[in-house]
């Protein structure tokens, strides 16, 4: 980042991604303020990091961050409804935070996700736009609006996407709390669709590196692009039960066969006769049910970041479960 430009960086959103952006700029020495609704700090969000309240889905309700946003050099829009009210919900908020970045000047950093690709090939930064599903519909007409919001010269803007996130603090995820929780438990974990076909996942530190790079690069090569998080090979969700089951052997130095329950699409299309948040997910089984695969290897060149090491990555998630779900276990 050019050191005559303000040096804080203001993060809409605390979930984890939006945490471990902050722990990434925090440990360049950024001054970081994160925005939710409740004004409250979750407890992967750093110490460092300035949490204030406003609800970005209110216009009206933004302009009272005049104080914490008068420094501000770069946005992040790291947002996520609830998934059965994402078409409902979702643009207006990045419209609202697009247009408050705007009056700041400041660049403009949009996490996204791969629901608007045509996923039938290995997907990359050049794969054709293919969305299959509502949430991809509206995913696309999101990262429409950014990208004519760039090229009329409005917006300085880029985004970075990625798979399934899994890692420390990732618990709403296939790869989160229905696979990691249960098997530190003892319990079998719930995988989905059919287990046997690859499936790219990101770690939430890797995926936090790369936004938080873009953030602070200087290269306009870099704007009005989307560029993918690193992603380890693809495994098959068998296979990722055979590597955390192995991790976690290592840890405990005992070893237990675990059979998994598997979710089929069929058993969500009946759960969402009676679950609006399953039945928004049964659109999405098409990834759990073909290869749903990552090449993220020229965005790892083009922003000089390599995924975690997939031992190392497994080895801090299960850590982070056994002590927060333990913790819990003998609350």
């Amino acid at each position: 980042m050019n050191s005559s430009q303000p040096k804080t960086h203001l993060i809409f959103g605390t979930g984890p991604a939006a945490c471990w952006t902050a722990k990434a700029l925090v440990a360049q020495g950024v001054s970081v303020t994160a925005v939710n609704r409740s004004g409250l700090r979750p407890a992967l969000m750093p110490n460092q990091v300035t949490v204030v309240k406003a609800d970005a889905s209110s216009a009206t309700d933004l302009p009272k961050l005049g104080d914490v946003s008068r420094d501000v050099a770069v946005v992040y829009q790291m947002l996520n409804p609830p998934y059965s009210r994402w078409a409902e919900l979702f643009p207006q908020l990045q419209r609202n935070t697009v247009s408050f970045t705007q009056k700041l000047d400041a660049k403009y950093i949009a996490l996204e996700n791969l629901y608007m690709l045509d996923h039938r090939n290995t997907m990359t930064e050049t794969s054709a736009v293919r969305p299959c599903s509502i949430k991809g519909q509206v995913r696309l007409a999101m990262h429409e609006e950014l990208m004519a919001a760039h090229k009329s010269g409005s917006l300085k803007v880029a985004s970075v996407r990625a798979s399934d996130f899994y890692g420390p603090g990732v618990l709403m995820s296939a790869f989160g709390d229905r696979l990691f929780g249960p098997l530190v438990l003892g319990k079998a974990p719930s995988l989905m669709g059919d287990i046997s076909q690859p499936h790219s996942v990101a770690y939430i530190g890797d995926v936090g590196r790369a936004v938080a790079t873009l953030g602070l690069s200087s290269s306009d090569a870099l704007l009005g692009n989307a560029w993918l998080a690193p992603h380890n090979p693809a495994l098959t969700q068998g296979q990722w039960l055979e590597q955390v089951s192995a991790e976690l052997k290592k840890k405990l130095g005992t070893s237990s066969t675990v059979k998994p329950k598997v979710v089929k699409a069929w058993m969500l299309h009946m759960a969402g006769l009676f679950d609006k948040d399953a039945k928004a997910v049964v659109e999405m089984m098409y990834q759990f049910q073909s290869p749903f695969v990552v090449d993220s290897n020229l965005s790892q060149q083009q922003l000089g970041l390599q995924p975690t090491p997939l031992s190392t990555a497994i080895s801090e998630t299960l850590d982070w479960y056994r002590q927060n779900k333990l913790s819990v276990a003998k609350g």
